[in-house]
């Protein structure tokens, strides 16, 4: 097997269109041109560490004037010493001029967003600062010409002082009012059920769904607000979902994107979960609401049983669109954009006969625009009101539209790829062979000085004649005729339906694998989306099956390489790839000299049985264990706990304790396993963390053992 340079994969010129026409777009997206993947040379080169990933800055909520002319976004920055971090608000021309700061050193910034008619347009943000009452994000505005104007003479104006704040901001588009999140606390605690007790320390459960990701029920539901702004000042707000036991946005990951206004400034469409039995269902809707009148709601998502979220508007308020899948308890389904007439009721699929998951889909003019996964990269893709589709963005890159600019000719995104974070770019819409400009700096400075590693795609033969796209990280320096022999990680992905593209991680970061001296290999194995959905869709039921011989293959294939030390080989991966590395650890057939397993399923039984979102196992391990004599055999087969037997290599295991999506005792569990069985193994615990890592000083911990048990067993 060769190994090729990292190329620039182009999008056609042609366009296509849904249905059979979609093979000739597929096929278009894999031509491609040259594309430099490596910085200048320092004088004094250096390498990415644990310690400079925390010093990378992390661009955000980027937000476009409505005349198109500037685009704001937000920097987070960490300080290491303190474990903590803080925000700037930086603007630049949408044409790529010089980047001014016009806040600096806030507590937190988010939720850009313009609104508001004529002179009276302003950017409303939510934020929090030091000296601010109470000390919570609260709502901040500041006018349109203030920002152009000279950034010193900034003071943005604070609306809000709410006790608990401001979440999931969203304004009205003529700027006269906002709705926003607040929790709604409807349930009575157990010293409130009986106030003779006031010291008992104890729950009374009686359904499933009482803790979530990483954090219990706290006795209160997300609640969407309206408050009206007159004048700049801020009338009373109000419940728009008095009463209701459900959340909106639903937990764990919605967010704002999960409510639209309507251009008419009154109506709200917003996401909620109501379900009998929440934890065995994905059923989400989409209700509408006059946020001035006192009718009820209205469900515009009726017979839909599955996930409908992610609602916006066409500019004239006629149509509704929003994502949707159609099979209840699959939470990886194909996403598609839905066309709603909410007037009438008429309903359609925009995305019919495309074999792709559809993100962040919204309206300019009759078109549509949307993120979607393909070929191990995230695209930007248009589809036009006759039908027609195309790719209007191209490269190893992960590509998120922020805003199509006035005129359809360009537009903003934001572009990262394993090499280097989000920063922002102004892409012609009108020459699929221009390249993209630079918008936001925010690292150049950082990455000048890096001795960079290098990514290149690598195709490999799946046991059963299928093609596998791996990534390959190769370290600074590599040269594949010097005779050096180097240690390879099989990098196994979770998920299991979550496609390795060209992300960055603050964890699993290939860039910083490679500058320690490791090759990285990084399979698309079975399951992973951007390949067609039955490739997504075959881990469902087979957990133990192709998918892990896609990963086998892989490891065999780049190992026959000559730069290849097959003695210092490891298997490292988290949540389903951390159940890889347990299932590997009792079937690899001496393949690798050492693992690391971080938030793993070790035990099929008992993870049914301690998780929380019951719809996830009901699905991709075909329900209960009891539940038939077929399924207990699945359970019985793919369980890594089956395998002990065969267990002997080294094994870190890494586990923290607010992971109720996988629970801790998977992890102790297999430490267990490893410690009686006599095996090197270590447990890394995190008593505050849960399904990720997410303190900067935890993180850094997280990389210095992670290093070390790899150092220790696969360095000579």
């Amino acid at each position: 097997m060769i190994v090729s340079p990292l190329k620039s994969r182009r999008a056609p010129v042609a366009v296509a269109t849904c249905g059979l026409a979609l093979l000739a777009l597929l096929a278009g997206a894999t031509a491609s041109f040259a594309q430099s993947t490596t910085a200048t040379e320092s004088e004094t080169p250096s390498r990415m560490s644990p310690e400079l990933l925390w010093k990378l800055g992390r661009v955000g909520s980027p937000t476009v004037a409505p005349d198109g002319s500037v685009v704001l976004w937000t920097v987070r920055r960490y300080d290491l010493a303190e474990n903590s971090g803080t925000s700037d608000l930086q603007i630049a021309s949408t044409d790529g001029g010089p980047v001014r700061t016009l806040l600096t050193g806030w507590k937190s910034l988010s939720d850009l967003q313009f609104a508001g008619e004529g002179d009276e347009t302003a950017l409303w943000f939510v934020g929090r600062h030091e000296g601010i009452e109470p000390d919570a994000p609260q709502l901040f505005r500041i006018p349109l010409a203030e920002l152009i104007a000279d950034p010193t003479m900034l003071d943005p104006l604070q609306l809000t002082k709410y006790a608990d704040g401001v979440a999931n901001l969203k304004v009205a588009p003529n700027g006269t009012r906002f709705v926003f999140t607040r929790d709604i606390k409807l349930d009575p605690t157990v010293n409130e059920l009986y106030e003779d007790l006031p010291k008992a320390d104890a729950r009374i459960i009686d359904s499933l769904m009482f803790r979530h990701w990483n954090a219990w029920h706290d006795y209160a539901y997300s609640h969407l607000h309206v408050a009206e702004v007159r004048d700049l000042q801020v009338g009373a707000e109000r419940d728009l979902m008095a009463g209701q036991r459900n959340d909106s946005p639903v937990g764990p990951f919605g967010g704002a994107e999960q409510i639209a206004w309507a251009p008419d400034s009154q109506h709200v469409v917003y996401t909620t979960k109501i379900a009998p039995f929440p934890a065995e269902s994905t059923d989400s809707s989409l209700w509408l609401i006059d946020v001035i009148s006192d009718a009820p709601a209205r469900l515009l998502t009726d017979g839909r049983p599955g996930y409908d979220n992610d609602p916006f508007f066409s500019a004239d308020g006629r149509l509704l669109g929003y994502h949707s899948m159609v099979r209840p308890g699959f939470e990886a389904d194909r996403n598609r954009v839905m066309l709603l007439e909410p007037a009438t009721g008429k309903l359609i699929e925009a995305t019919e006969g495309l074999d792709q998951s559809a993100q962040a889909t919204r309206f300019f003019g009759d078109d549509l625009y949307f993120n979607s996964d393909i070929d191990g990269t995230t695209q930007i893709f248009r589809l036009t009101r006759g039908g027609a589709i195309s790719q209007v963005t191209a490269g190893d890159f992960n590509w998120t539209l922020v805003e199509v600019l006035p005129g359809g000719e360009a537009a903003i995104a934001l572009r990262q790829s394993m090499l280097r974070p989000d920063e922002l770019f102004r892409i012609d819409l009108t020459d699929p062979n221009a390249e993209a400009t630079a918008i936001s700096h925010v690292n150049d400075e950082i990455y000048a000085g890096l001795e960079l590693p290098t990514f290149v795609r690598r195709e490999v033969t799946a046991t059963d004649g299928e093609t596998i796209l791996c990534w390959v990280a190769l370290p600074p320096g590599f040269d594949p005729n010097d005779g050096k022999k180097w240690p390879l990680l099989l990098y196994a992905q979770g998920g299991p339906q979550s496609q390795i593209g060209q992300w960055f991680s603050y964890r699993w970061n290939f860039h910083l694998m490679a500058a320690r001296g490791y090759v990285v290999i990084a399979p698309n194995r079975r399951g992973l989306p951007g390949f067609g959905q039955k490739w997504n869709g075959d881990i469902s039921g087979d957990w133990g099956g192709q998918a892990m011989q896609d990963l086998l293959s892989a490891t065999d294939d780049i190992s026959r390489e000559p730069w290849i030390d097959s003695e210092r080989r490891g298997a490292i991966g988290a949540s389903f790839g951390g159940y890889t590395v347990y299932w590997l650890m009792g079937n690899h057939q001496q393949r690798f000299s050492a693992m690391i397993a971080h938030c793993g399923v070790f035990n099929l039984e008992s993870m049914y049985g301690s998780t929380e979102e019951l719809f996830f196992v009901n699905w991709d391990l075909n329900g209960p264990y009891w539940s038939s004599p077929e399924t207990a055999a699945e359970y019985e087969r793919f369980s890594p706990h089956k395998f002990i037997a065969n267990w002997e290599t080294p094994l870190l295991v890494i586990h923290g304790e607010k992971d109720f999506r996988v629970p801790i005792t998977q992890g102790i569990e297999a430490f267990t396993a490893a410690q009686v069985r006599r095996i090197p193994s270590r447990f890394l615990y995190f008593p505050d963390e849960g399904h990720w890592v997410m303190g900067p000083q935890n993180s850094v911990l997280w990389h210095r053992v992670f290093f070390d048990w790899l150092d220790r067993h696969l360095t000579k």
